[in-house]
């Protein structure tokens, strides 16, 4: 059995769903903290079990039987992520998967500024010591992020935020179809991923071209100073350590830590990436 962990969340919905395209569903499970959002896949014949990375007894039962188990990392901030990781990833190992399958991030680095990027490079190094099998997915950023920026430019045609660099801003689509791939075993995606990646690096003034290509209205990107920028996102309502948390992307960026593509997403899916203009589309849509 293919075991997918996070199934309610955006990219293992997706990966579910793209594996059911290929697969019958009684070879499929979902692990998923709460099982009533997974109705939907139940009802189409997915096995559905209760587990939760804070809470590693419970995922002896939610891995039983696994031929191989993808885990979707914690959406957890803090010293936790890791031992959310790591819990999951022993549990896949002691329910006797034959290959343990973890989405990193496109330049998971012990040094990264940005901290999800430290999670996931010693996620990695605790993934390589179990002695099985294993592909560390480094997924290109996700465009979907963008969302959280956009909103008061579509408003007021000004696209504000802190000094940043280019990023291979990546449609979660694309990354739940090569995630798919992987863990049907037809994929060549084994190891430590080169970065799954879009075909192309963009900063904010690049974004705020293409959303005005998008709505036809002029977006001015503006440069804000870090300090100006968090003032202004707390008194607008952002929580304090969301703020701080946010900063940290920006700074990596500038780093110059997301500047990079990589054609092996493309290689794994088997046809171009989507643009970051896709996503862009769909979150103007979406407002």
């Amino acid at each position: 059995m293919l075991i997918v962990t996070g199934a309610t969340g955006r990219l293992g919905a997706l990966i579910v769903n793209r594996l059911l395209e290929r697969l019958p569903a009684d070879r499929i499970g979902v692990s998923v903290r709460d099982t009533s959002r997974a109705a939907e896949f139940a009802e189409r014949g997915v096995r559905v079990r209760e587990g939760d990375f804070t809470e590693p007894d419970g995922l002896r039962h939610a891995f039983e039987g696994a031929e191989r188990v993808l885990i979707v990392s914690a959406a957890i901030r803090g010293g936790g992520a890791l031992a959310a990781n790591s819990a999951a990833i022993d549990a896949a190992r002691e329910a006797g998967a034959r290959r343990i399958l973890y989405t990193s991030h496109q330049a998971a680095s012990p040094t990264s500024l940005f901290p999800p990027q430290q999670v996931h490079a010693a996620t990695e190094e605790h993934l390589k010591r179990q002695g099985v099998p294993y592909t560390a997915l480094r997924n290109g950023f996700y465009a979907s992020t963008l969302g959280s920026h956009i909103g008061a430019a579509l408003e007021t045609g000004t696209l504000a935020v802190p000094l940043d660099g280019p990023v291979s801003w990546t449609a979660h689509e694309d990354l739940a179809e090569a995630a798919a791939l992987a863990l049907a075993g037809e994929g060549a995606l084994e190891g430590i991923t080169r970065p799954l990646t879009a075909p192309h690096a963009l900063d904010f003034a690049d974004v705020a071209e293409i959303l005005g290509r998008i709505t036809g209205r002029t977006i001015t990107r503006v440069v804000m100073d870090d300090d100006d920028w968090m003032a202004a996102a707390v008194a607008g309502g952002m929580p304090q350590p969301a703020a701080e948390f946010a900063l940290t992307m920006f700074a990596a960026s500038r780093n110059g830590e997301f500047n990079a593509t990589d054609p092996t997403l493309e290689t794994a899916i088997g046809r171009p990436a989507r643009t970051v203009h896709e996503p862009l589309e769909a979150l103007v849509r979406s407002r």
